[in-house]
């Protein structure tokens, strides 16, 4: 059985050299799953999928900053 090391926000955002408010925008965005302490509800983060998230960015030279645009549509500018 794999052992799975779950990352609080702190640390997730530390692993990927953003903000801990970076890290729960994509995670409302849909970028990053989270899953939630079952005492506290905190958010936690699984360190696969922040490493695939990670590589990403290694091989693109890019934070997702556009993933969230092509996950939530823009909203229309007001006229």
């Amino acid at each position: 059985m794999a052992n799975l090391q779950m990352l609080t926000v702190k640390e997730a955002a530390e692993l990927l050299g953003v903000a801990a408010n970076t890290i729960r925008n994509w995670e409302r965005a849909g970028i990053i799953p989270a899953y939630r302490h079952p005492h506290n509800n905190y958010r936690l983060f699984r360190r696969e999928d922040l490493e695939q998230v990670l590589h990403q960015v290694e091989e693109s030279g890019n934070y997702p900053s556009g993933w969230a645009r092509r996950v939530r549509p823009e909203k229309p500018k007001p006229r």
